[in-house]
């Protein structure tokens, strides 16, 4: 059967729209709160923007390390709960979501907890692994003191989040990051600058700010997931539930979703390593916030691609499934070309609005959005298959692999050979350190047509 990337397929597009568009708001809300730390810091100096900037390169890789944990469940939940909607088994479906749900609260609880540890007793020393330069050391360390019980906050509600989402859940995320954005607005405002009889803060404040933002998160999502919540029916005390049976499945589909993000998210820590040491952190944390605002709808076609496909293979319907993929990485080649387009029109605004920032560092801020323009494009593509489609499928072990071979064997090197062996523009640079994003676009096809990614899955034994 021959398929389509575009096609006259109403339903389809109207599924993924009533999924996706939620959770591509609730993304523009959450890089929304971030822009404001930036925006704020950035009126107060460079070494304060820089040293947010940074230090939130380091809780990133938590954030992604809660990603790969909250998708790699997701892929289970999307298919437990199409095989407990479609009839099939339905009470060892239900039985398996839980003990999913479970897994992944344990590991997320884990994880913040080694994450803490280290942003509490070594901040120095990995705020110097970006940079060289003592002021920026110094203003990050104290970003880290007030972050340390930040991780337990975000890592619950980012992972409960992209469970409810799997379950068709996306209203209440959505609603919840509304209110999360206003609470940080205000309490960012009135912590960095002093107001309302508030101690000046400055970097500390905006740490602040996103704290009580996160507490409130945790506080209604995971609070609606324990005590409200109709479609897994996850309980406080089905923490403690047995979890072996289902072992042996979620490490077999879970985990490599885990290790790949988290590789995934160490490298592009070393990408942001390169870019600090060829002083480039001001600049880059300009583009930034536009990178992520660029990327919202695909995150959120992404997430939508990993649940239908997950369901619907949950039906049983795998020729559905391949059709759906091909129509799903159309949707990835026009959001690329529209997101390109997003960054060329809001570039000049955004680097103009940072009035403390000097010339040179609006530049190169300058050409790293016409290269980011350029890669977004296949970026997009790509990220639609790999983190959506592909991973839907139950083909974790093969991702993990290709997303780590081709950033680790040919991006990284290549970034670091073009900054400091050839001393390119921060335009080739970029290029370079982004080059796996292309490579991906096409691998990603290859896969698709194979129908070699779809997996089968079991409720373990």
């Amino acid at each position: 059967m021959k398929y389509k990337f575009f096609d006259k397929e109403p339903h389809f597009y109207s599924n993924v729209i009533t999924l996706a568009l939620p959770i591509a708001l609730q993304s523009l809300i959450t890089v929304g709160v971030n822009m404001l730390d930036t925006m704020m810091l950035g009126n107060l100096s460079e070494d304060a923007l820089s040293a947010a900037s940074l230090a939130n390169s380091f809780i990133s890789i938590y954030q992604i390390f809660c990603m790969g944990l909250g998708m790699g469940a997701s892929v289970l939940v999307s298919r437990y709960y199409g095989m407990k909607k479609s009839g099939d088994e339905p009470g060892k479906a239900a039985h398996a979501l839980k003990q999913t749900i479970c897994l992944m609260l344990r590991l997320t609880l884990l994880l913040a907890a080694f994450f803490a540890i280290a942003t509490a007793l070594i901040p120095d020393l990995i705020m110097s692994t970006y940079t060289e330069r003592p002021e920026i050391i110094r203003l990050g360390a104290v970003y880290f003191k007030w972050s340390v019980v930040t991780y337990f906050f975000l890592g619950a509600s980012l992972t409960t989040t992209i469970a409810l989402r799997s379950v068709r859940q996306v209203k209440l995320p959505l609603f919840v990051s509304i209110g999360a954005f206003f609470i940080n607005l205000g309490a960012n405002y009135i912590f960095i600058f002093g107001k309302l009889g508030a101690p000046r803060l400055e970097v500390a404040g905006a740490a602040l700010g996103t704290l009580i933002a996160r507490i409130f998160e945790f506080s209604m999502i995971v609070g609606y997931l324990f005590l409200k919540d109709k479609e897994i029916m996850f309980r406080f005390k089905d923490l403690t539930m047995k979890t072996a049976s289902l072992l042996s499945e979620y490490i077999r589909i879970c985990i490599p979703v885990l290790i790949s993000d988290g590789i995934l998210a160490i490298g592009n820590n070393a990408v942001s390593v390169i870019i600090g040491r060829l002083d480039m952190a001001a600049a880059n944390a300009i583009t930034v916030a536009t990178q992520q605002l660029s990327t919202c709808a695909v995150q959120g076609v992404s997430q939508a691609g990993a649940i239908v496909t997950g369901q619907t293979l949950g039906t049983g319907k795998k020729e559905q499934t391949m059709k759906q993929g091909y129509l799903f990485f159309g949707l990835g080649l026009a959001l690329g070309l529209f997101s390109a387009l997003f960054i060329l029109a809001l570039k000049n605004p955004i680097i103009d609005f940072y009035k403390e920032v000097g010339p040179e560092t609006k530049a190169i801020a300058n050409r790293l959005m016409m290269a980011i323009s350029l890669i977004m494009i296949f970026q997009a593509t790509n990220s639609i298959m790999t983190k959506g489609v592909l991973r839907g499928g139950g083909d974790t072990k093969m991702l993990m692999l290709a997303d780590n071979i081709f950033l680790w064997v040919v991006s990284i090197p290549l970034g670091i050979v073009a900054g400091f062996v050839f001393h390119l523009s921060p335009f080739w640079i970029y290029i370079c350190l982004k080059f796996d994003q292309i490579i991906k676009t096409f691998w990603s096809y290859l896969r698709l047509r194979s129908g070699k990614w779809i997996k089968k899955i079991t409720t373990g034994r």
